[in-house]
């Protein structure tokens, strides 16, 4: 079982990861972070599960993908292959304050459950 450091350390980069529009653009790398329990609450409302995500990630063709900007990324190990983030996604314009459970699995660490919150600015 990794240490806490590095534990905490992958669950950010993976979320990173899942950030990158080169990875937001392909249904099958983001299948390759995604637990297959997996679960979000959409900053929309909407409720996602894994297949219905994987069918909606990929941009209609043409369409620029634009990189999403974080900031106030907090970490927390909650128990041994559980980690906790929180951090605050700006998507051109769109802020939301987002929150991510990471669990390690065989394969390595996936996402288990993600929600988004959209921040009134007014």
């Amino acid at each position: 079982m990794p240490d806490e450091e590095q534990s905490v350390r992958a669950a950010v980069e993976s979320e990173l990861r899942l950030l990158e529009p080169e990875v937001r653009a392909s249904p099958a790398l983001v299948a390759e972070l995604l637990h297959p329990a997996f679960v979000e609450f959409g900053a929309s409302g909407r409720r996602w599960d894994r297949v219905s995500i994987l069918g909606a990630v990929a941009p209609p063709a043409g369409s620029p993908m634009h990189r999403i900007v974080t900031s106030d990324m907090q970490a927390t190990l909650l128990a041994p292959g559980a980690v906790h983030l929180t951090y605050v996604s700006d998507n051109r314009g769109r802020r939301a304050r987002r929150s991510s459970l990471w669990r390690l699995t065989a394969v390595g660490w996936r996402l288990y459950f993600h929600q988004g919150t959209l921040i009134d600015d007014a």
